[in-house]
């Protein structure tokens, strides 16, 4: 029993844990990070997304820390109506993931 114990907290940490390796910054934050040049600006970032699917429409976007790094996070609709998701590395503008919303 102490050994199922022992798992179960143990399993709970790790989840906790692994919760808290990604935040979400409020816009505050992400303009402070922005006017201080630790991050790309957002008409740049925005650019970048767009121009990977020309004529789509951004729909939301979000700055997140994910284990110490800053992602910008960008949703598009394009012309056919197809959603997509974006994730940016918001220091270099490096697109990370695009991929298809489903």
């Amino acid at each position: 029993m102490k050994t199922l114990t022992a798992l179960s907290i143990a399993a709970i940490i790790g989840m906790t844990a692994s919760l808290a390796h990604a935040r979400d910054l409020g816009p505050d934050e992400a303009l402070r990070l922005r006017d201080a040049g630790t991050i790309v600006s957002f008409e740049k970032l925005n650019a970048t997304a767009l121009a990977r699917h020309p004529g789509s429409t951004i729909t939301e976007t979000e700055l997140e820390e994910e284990y110490g790094k800053y992602v910008y996070q960008v949703e598009m609709r394009d012309p056919q109506g197809l959603e997509w998701d974006l994730e940016l590395d918001a220091v270099t503008g490096q697109v990370l993931k695009d991929h298809q919303d489903t």
